[in-house]
C-alpha cells in the first residue's frame, strides 16, 4: 500500500511538471507585451514576423535561412517566380530588410553597399506586394501586413538611397544592383519646382529628431521624406531646406526581376505641392514631413541673430525684406508674417509649422516672412514692407493673372501689426497735418527730402492686400515704453544715413513747419513712435483700414482681467483694441503670444474665412 502511494505521488508530480512545460499552450501576458508580440517584425525588433516565418516554414526554409540568409532568399525569389501568392512577396520584403540590418552590423563605419542593396530590394518587394499585379488581387488594407509593407517600403527606400551614416541620400539614374538582379533606375522630378542645380544635398528626414516645435507634421503614405538643401542663393544669400518626398515606381514583377528586365523610376515631389500620385489608376498618398526641414534649417540659422542686431543697427540692409519660404505657386494666397520689435522671422516657426499641418491651408496658401530693422521709424519700415510686397507681385505675376496675389493676408505681431496696418490704410493727409498745415509740394526742400517725407506721412492701401491680422499690437503705444527706456536704448540705435540727412533738413524747417515735440529732436526711432503720447500713433489708431479690406485682432491679456482692463506685460488692452476690427479674440498669454496654440487656432479660423471671401471673387478693393 505504501509503495502504491509513493508511485501515485511520483506520477502526480510528473504530471504537474509536465503541465508547466507543455510544448503547446497560451500564456497570459500584459497588454503591451501582447501588442508587441502581434506586431513584431524586422522593423520593430531583431526578429521577423510570424507571417514571414510561416512562408519560410511552408517551404522548409526556416533553418536554412538562419544558416545562410543570402542563399535562402535566392531560393525564395525563385519560388516567387512560380508561386504568385502575395504573402511570398511580403515575406521577401521583410526578410530582405532583416538581412540588410544584419549586413549593416557586419561592416563599420558607414552603410555597406550590400546592405543598401538589400534595403532597396526590400522596398521593391514591398511595392510589388502593395501595388503589383497578382492573381490574388489587391491586398486587404486592414491586413497587418499591408501596414507593415508600407513601412518597409518607406524605410527600405530611404536606407537604400543613403550613402553614409549622416543620412545623406543619393538620387541618380543608372543600373542598381540588388540581390535578385540588376534594376535600371531613372531619376525624374515630376512634382518638384526647385531647379535641381540649386540643390547641393538631400537628407533622409526620418533620421532627424525634431525639438522645440510642438508638432511634427507628417502625412502618412508611401515614399521617403527628404530634406532638400540648397546652395546659398537669392537676395539673402542663404541656404534653404525644402521638404520633398522621393517615390519609387516599379515596372514589372518578380519574373522580370530575375530576368534582369525590371525597371524603376525615382520620382521627386514637393511636400507642399503634391499629396498623391497615381499608380495603375489608383490615387496613392505620399508620405511627407514638412517639419523636419524647418527644424533642421533653424539648427544653426543666422536668422536667430537678426533680431537685436537689426534693432540697433542701420546696417545689414541685405537682410531686410520678404523671404519666400517655398517657390512661388500660382493660385496660392500669400500669408505674410511681420515680426515685432527686436525680433526676427524665427518666432513665427511654431505658427507656420502648425498652420502647414492643415491640408486645406497648405494647399491654398503660401507663407512669406518679412524681416526688418525694427529700430528704424515705423513708417520707414512700413515703406520697405509695402515696396517689397508690390515688387514681389510684379515679379511673380507681371501680367496680373494670378487672382490669389490680390487676396494677401498680412499678419503682424506687436510693432509688426503697425506695419501691417500701413499696408491697408488710407491716411490721407491726417499724419502730415500733425507736422504742417502747408502742402508738402509747396515746401522749399530738395526732391529726395520731399519724397522721403511723402513716403513716411502719406499711405494708400495696397491693391494686393485683402486682410490684416493684428496680434498684441500697440495701436496707442506701449505703457512699458517709458521716456527712460527710450532715452536709454536710443543711444545705441543707429539710423540710416539718408534718414539722418533728411532729419537735418527737417530741423532747418522747424519754424516754418511748427514741428511737434516728437519731431523736434530729429526723426524718431520706433521706440519714440510707440510712445503712448505720440500724436502720430494716436492719430493712426483712429484711422480704420480702407473699405474692402478686413482686419482681425488678437489681444493677449495676462491673468484674469477682463476688457477693458488687462495687459500682456507690454501692451494694455485699451491700446490694442480697435473698433473697426471684424473680430477680436482674447488669449490668456504674455505679449509674445504668436506661438500660443489658441492664437494659432484663431489665425487658422481667419484664414479659412479669408478663403471663403476669395472664393466669392471679392478683390481687395471690393467691399
Amino acid at each position: 500500500m505504501k509503495r502504491h502511494l509513493q508511485n501515485g505521488f511520483a506520477l502526480a508530480a510528473l504530471l504537474v511538471m509536465a503541465g508547466c512545460t507543455t510544448p503547446i499552450g497560451a500564456d497570459k501576458v500584459s497588454p503591451r507585451q501582447a501588442y508587441q508580440n502581434l506586431h513584431e517584425n524586422a522593423l520593430t525588433s531583431g526578429q521577423f514576423s510570424a507571417d514571414a516565418r510561416r512562408v519560410l516554414n511552408r517551404y522548409g526554409l526556416e533553418t536554412a535561412f538562419k544558416k545562410n540568409p543570402d542563399a535562402t532568399l535566392e531560393k525564395l525569389q525563385a519560388i516567387a517566380c512560380t508561386d504568385e501568392r502575395r504573402d511570398v512577396v511580403y515575406a521577401l520584403s521583410e526578410l530582405n530588410y532583416w538581412n540588410a540590418e544584419r549586413q549593416s552590423r557586419c561592416v563599420k563605419p558607414g552603410v555597406p553597399k550590400q546592405a543598401r542593396d538589400s534595403y532597396f530590394a526590400s522596398a521593391i518587394y514591398a511595392y510589388l506586394y502593395l501595388l503589383g499585379e497578382s492573381t490574388e488581387g489587391h491586398p486587404n488594407p486592414f491586413d497587418i501586413r499591408f501596414r507593415a509593407a508600407g513601412d518597409l517600403y518607406n524605410r527600405g527606400l530611404a536606407q537604400g538611397l543613403m550613402v553614409n551614416t549622416n543620412a545623406l541620400v543619393e538620387l541618380a539614374s543608372g543600373p542598381r544592383q540588388t540581390p535578385p538582379g540588376v534594376v535600371e533606375v531613372q531619376f525624374t522630378q515630376p512634382g518638384f519646382p526647385w531647379n535641381l542645380d540649386l540643390i547641393k544635398a538631400y537628407y533622409s528626414a526620418d533620421e532627424f529628431a525634431v525639438r522645440g516645435l510642438s508638432t511634427r507634421n507628417r502625412d502618412s503614405g508611401l515614399g521617403a521624406p527628404l530634406i532638400a538643401v540648397t546652395d546659398k542663393f537669392g537676395k539673402f544669400k542663404e541656404s534653404v531646406r525644402a521638404p520633398a518626398t522621393v517615390f519609387l515606381r516599379v515596372s514589372g514583377g518578380v519574373r522580370d526581376w530575375s530576368a534582369g528586365k525590371l525597371t524603376a523610376t525615382l520620382e521627386l515631389y514637393s511636400a507642399f505641392d503634391t499629396s498623391h500620385v497615381e499608380v495603375n489608376g489608383k490615387q496613392v498618398p505620399l508620405q511627407t514631413d514638412t517639419t523636419a526641414p524647418l527644424a533642421q534649417w533653424l539648427n544653426n540659422s543666422p536668422v536667430w541673430k537678426l533680431g537685436l542686431a537689426q534693432f540697433f543697427s542701420a546696417e545689414l540692409q541685405n537682410k531686410t525684406g520678404i523671404r519666400r519660404m517655398e517657390p512661388y505657386t500660382p493660385g496660392q494666397i500669400p500669408v505674410v508674417f511681420v515680426h515685432g520689435t527686436a525680433s526676427s522671422p524665427v518666432w513665427w516657426a511654431e505658427m507656420w509649422n502648425t498652420l502647414n499641418a492643415d491640408p486645406v491651408l497648405r494647399k491654398r496658401y503660401q507663407f512669406w516672412m518679412f524681416n526688418y530693422a525694427s529700430g528704424k521709424p515705423i513708417t520707414m519700415s512700413a515703406g520697405i514692407l509695402r515696396n517689397d510686397l508690390m515688387n514681389n507681385v510684379k515679379t511673380l505675376d507681371p501680367d496680373g493673372r494670378d487672382e490669389a496675389l490680390r487676396h494677401m493676408v498680412v499678419i503682424g505681431h506687436s510693432q509688426g501689426g503697425l506695419l501691417a496696418k500701413l499696408t491697408a490704410t488710407d491716411t490721407g493727409d491726417k499724419l502730415w497735418q500733425l507736422v504742417s498745415k502747408t502742402n508738402l509740394d509747396e515746401l522749399n526742400i530738395d526732391v529726395p527730402t520731399r519724397e522721403l517725407l511723402r513716403a513716411n506721412f502719406f499711405f494708400k492701401p495696397l491693391p494686393c492686400v485683402s486682410r490684416v491680422i493684428f496680434i498684441s499690437t500697440p495701436h496707442r503705444g506701449s505703457y512699458q515704453n517709458t521716456s527712460f527706456v527710450q532715452n536709454l536704448l536710443n543711444r545705441f540705435i543707429t539710423l540710416p544715413s539718408d534718414l539722418m540727412e533728411a532729419s537735418a533738413n527737417l530741423m532747418k524747417l522747424n519754424d516754418t513747419l511748427d514741428l511737434p515735440p516728437s519731431l523736434r529732436q530729429g526723426v524718431p526711432t520706433s521706440l519714440n513712435g510707440m510712445a503712448t503720447d505720440n500724436p502720430f500713433m494716436l492719430t493712426l489708431a483712429e484711422i480704420p483700414v480702407a473699405p474692402g479690406i478686413k482686419c482681425n485682432s488678437i489681444i493677449a491679456i495676462k491673468g484674469n482681467d477682463r476688457p477693458p482692463q488687462g495687459a500682456d506685460g507690454v501692451v494694455k488692452y485699451n491700446s490694442a483694441h480697435v473698433d473697426y476690427a471684424e473680430s477680436e479674440f482674447i488669449v490668456r498669454s504674455g505679449h509674445s503670444c504668436q506661438g500660443n496654440p489658441l492664437t494659432i487656432e484663431e489665425v487658422r479660423r481667419i484664414l479659412l474665412e479669408n478663403l471663403n471671401d476669395a472664393n466669392t471673387g471679392k478683390s481687395a478693393t471690393q467691399p
